[in-house]
């Protein structure tokens, strides 16, 4: 099985995410034309991680979101419920710690973690509530929560060029250089069925962050969300 449905089953999403983890991050390089890493600076100063932090950094798949912690003297988890992942994480980053954990259970005690961050995987929790308030749990009190998760753009004609004309190439795109790109048709599909920034900030405040705020990278493609436990 190479994609999952809008339904969100967890061992489909899982199973999507095993077929494509040896080169996912060539991959989302491609199709992003290398800007995602402006979009992971972005994301990690968001965080704001100070020497000493313990950060969880959810849906991690290969680490390449997590290791940049490290650099600001902070330790991040990486945690994320693809074992295929997981195994090509270790392989390419052997140093960081890696967690294997489902996002609505994770496998930590109350309030452990400095900040809790996940990029890109939210809108693929069959209950994104029930994994905010699990990120809730294991964050101290006073600490901090940062999605960064695609989104709407914000200009009506860039919107429709976005939503009509890339999410439909995707998958072409995808299939330059992913082993699986009819994967990537469930990516698209899930990023036009996801809430636009301020449907997301009223999820994370349902789910009991405090102060929900967000910040557009790229014209609204990606919205970094940032909130307080």
């Amino acid at each position: 099985m190479a994609r999952a449905d809008l339904d969100k089953q967890p061992t489909d999403v899982r199973r999507m995410f095993d077929t494509v983890a040896k080169r996912y991050d060539l991959t989302n390089d491609l199709m992003t034309a290398g800007i995602q890493r402006s979009w992971r600076r972005s994301m990690v100063a968001a965080v704001d991680p100070g020497k000493g932090d313990l950060v969880l950094d959810l849906a991690a798949g290969t680490g390449c979101s997590s290791e940049p912690f490290g650099a600001h003297g902070a330790t991040a988890v990486a945690c994320d419920f693809s074992v295929g992942m997981l195994q090509q994480g270790k392989k390419d980053r052997p140093s960081l710690p890696f967690v294997a954990g489902d996002g609505t259970r994770l496998p930590f005690l109350d309030d452990t973690f400095d900040a809790v961050t996940i990029s890109y995987g939210l809108r693929n929790f069959v209950d994104p509530v029930a994994g905010l308030k699990e990120m809730l749990r294991v964050t101290r009190p006073g600490g901090r929560l940062v999605v960064c998760e695609f989104s709407t753009p914000t200009s009506g004609a860039f919107r429709s060029l976005y939503m009509d004309g890339f999410m439909q190439a995707l998958p072409r795109i995808a299939s330059l250089t992913a082993s699986a790109s009819d994967a990537y048709v469930y990516l698209a599909e899930s990023i036009r069925a996801w809430p636009d920034q301020a449907g997301l900030a009223e999820l994370i405040a349902e789910a009991g962050w405090q102060r929900p705020e967000w910040r557009n990278l790229t014209g609204g493609i990606v919205a970094l969300h940032r909130a307080t436990a």
